[in-house]
């Protein structure tokens, strides 16, 4: 007798809880970066100008740092 499994997803599919978890660990990747942003973005603007132009740095570069657009 043949048998035909109706309560299995297909392969390669996702179940609400994977989208559902999906949807939770995309905030929390987004809190991070916001989080990892704001660090940088503080504990450059602490640094004084000298300090910044012996890293290769103007106080205009500080926010394309902290966000990733430009390469440290």
């Amino acid at each position: 007798m043949a048998v035909f499994d109706t309560t299995r997803t297909a392969y390669g599919t996702v179940g609400l809880f994977g989208r559902v978890s999906a949807a939770v660990n995309s905030v929390i990747g987004t809190i991070a970066a916001w989080n990892d942003a704001r660090v940088t973005r503080n504990a450059l603007a602490k640094l004084t100008d000298r300090e910044l132009e012996d890293i290769g740095l103007v106080r205009g570069d500080i926010d394309d740092v902290a966000e990733g657009r430009r390469p440290f």
